[in-house]
């Protein structure tokens, strides 16, 4: 879109690049993400620096792609509702997560997984323009990016990863972040060609993995993103659909007592809606299970006022 229209990135904002580079990479298929892409960025680019000339003149700019983004997506209520915002990023961002978790489960390993699990944990970085992570969010987050500098060196030097939650850590991003930098056609106009963000061991998790929870490949959403990076001859048309367990209907909503004796408090009304927005917004990803939860939880918020 506009974003050749950017002046090139101070070194004052790298941190921001790779937010900026998936802004690009989403702006034709997801252009909600990528606006909320390019929020983040501006958000955290004023924190960085907003005085000095350079940085004043890029935020300036990218100002007004975002001006521009919100005329011409104005009648989306994704845009125009943050509510409905977050649940459409949060979203993508679970389907992109689950695509690479199902084929690293599956001891597929490739290029292609290991940028959608970090291209997963940016999206999630995306999420905090709308308030604080949840700790599953943040969980998610951490493991994803761990996940995918592991995988990474692990084919860098010749070893065979291993599949699912392990407990390995101090992992570095570096190389795959300058390997992809190198390849990319989409940083014209936004980036440096030679700075990188580092995935620093004092960033990666220490726990070990083996007991976090994440929904096995049965769950993944239809028709999962391939997000492949250019010249590694990965092609979307590898990613085949995956077939949906639909949870059952909790059968205790059937015989809770209605609402009339509940007294509803304005947040319990605001969480109901944020279920259904999020059922909503995963409907849109064709994911039948991640809706029927949602919108299980907010029937039984309305009827019984609990969670």
């Amino acid at each position: 879109m506009a974003a050749s229209a950017l002046p090139p990135l101070p070194p004052q904002l790298k941190s921001i690049q790779h937010h900026l580079r998936t802004a690009q990479e989403l702006d034709k298929r997801e252009p909600v993400v990528a606006y909320y892409c390019r929020l983040y960025a501006m958000q955290t680019g004023m924190k960085i620096d907003s005085k000095t000339p350079e940085c004043r003149k890029f935020l300036s700019k990218l100002m007004d792609q975002l001006e521009a983004m919100k005329k011409q997506f104005g009648d989306n209520e994704a845009i125009t509702q943050e509510i409905v915002g977050s649940a459409h990023v949060e979203n993508y961002a679970l389907k992109m997560f689950l695509y690479a978790d199902n084929e690293d489960r599956a001891g597929q390993f490739h290029k292609n997984m290991i940028k959608s699990f970090y291209t997963a944990s940016l999206l999630i970085d995306v999420l905090t323009v709308f308030g604080e992570l949840s700790e599953e969010n943040a969980q998610h987050r951490k493991y994803a990016r761990w996940k995918a500098a592991y995988i990474h060196n692990c084919l860098k030097n010749g070893e065979t990863p291993q599949p699912g939650p392990i407990g390995l850590e101090g992992e570095s991003f570096a190389d795959a972040e300058r390997e992809e930098a190198g390849s990319s056609s989409v940083h014209s106009g936004t980036t440096q060609p030679s700075s990188s963000t580092t995935y620093e061991a004092n960033n990666t998790p220490t726990s070990n993995y083996t007991g976090i929870h994440i929904p096995p490949g049965a769950h993944a959403p239809a028709n999962t993103p391939a997000e492949v990076p250019h010249n590694t001859g990965v092609t979307s048309n590898t990613i085949q659909p995956t077939p949906q367990n639909i949870p059952l209907v909790d059968p205790s909503l059937y015989s809770a007592q209605s609402a009339g004796e509940v007294r509803l408090t304005p947040e319990d009304f605001a969480r109901a809606q944020k279920y259904c927005k999020y059922a909503g917004s995963a409907l849109q990803y064709e994911d039948v299970s991640t809706a029927v939860q949602n919108l299980q939880k907010a029937l039984k918020l309305l009827i019984t006022g609990r969670e």
